[in-house]
């Protein structure tokens, strides 16, 4: 069955319309559509679909909407409490089928060291995945892109990530970075060219 596609005209969603009909009302580049299998609206030229359909030429895309500070610090939130959720059980499974009591005390330290090193693997593969963010992310419905809302490569991912240790030295102030500028990045960020983005507000 061919997809039908919600239009927006003069700011409002209307439709659904199938090709016929989106041709009839001189569909352009720019307009707004989405339908049911698309998370968010999309302009038309970037979908395939309709690009085939109508000619379009893939242009590119200037995301226009960025993550807050506070966007960013629940969706860090919500990971740090899903890698703990992860860690700490495993660390207790371990503990329990170890007899010496010392090599219990450190095993449970070691979390110190193994929950950051793999909160920073879970943030590089999930960056650069289709989804672009963490599962935090996705709950506070944000994304990590390059410059131009797209997906970021596996290196670029791992870049990004490794530069978060600028931006919590000294106190934090890589963090403070994304107060100051339109685009809301903060050092790692920037290092990166990378952004975080959010979904269009319709």
């Amino acid at each position: 069955m061919p997809n039908t596609y919600l239009l927006v005209i003069n700011g409002k969603p209307e439709g659904p319309y199938g090709f016929e009909q989106l041709r009839a009302l001189n569909i352009r580049p720019g307009d707004f559509v989405r339908t049911t299998g698309m998370d968010d609206y999309k302009q038309a030229h970037e979908v395939a679909e309709l690009r085939d359909l109508f000619g379009f030429a893939k242009e590119a895309v200037i995301p226009q909407y960025y993550g807050s500070f506070d966007q960013r610090l629940t969706a860090s939130a919500l990971d740090w409490f899903f890698v703990l959720l992860v860690c700490i059980p495993l660390a207790f499974i371990v503990s329990v089928f170890i007899a010496d009591q010392q090599l219990r005390i450190m095993v449970a330290f070691s979390l110190a060291i193994i929950v950051p090193l793999v909160k920073i693997i879970y943030h590089i593969i999930m960056e650069c995945s289709a989804r672009q963010a963490t599962f935090g992310k996705q709950i506070i419905r944000i994304k990590v892109s390059d410059m131009e809302g797209n997906r970021i490569s596996f290196g670029r991912s791992l870049w990004r990530n490794i530069a978060k240790i600028i931006s919590v030295a000294p106190f934090f102030l890589g963090y403070l970075f994304c107060f100051f500028n339109k685009t809301q990045q903060c050092m790692h960020d920037m290092l990166a060219e990378t952004l975080v983005i959010k979904d269009r507000l319709l």
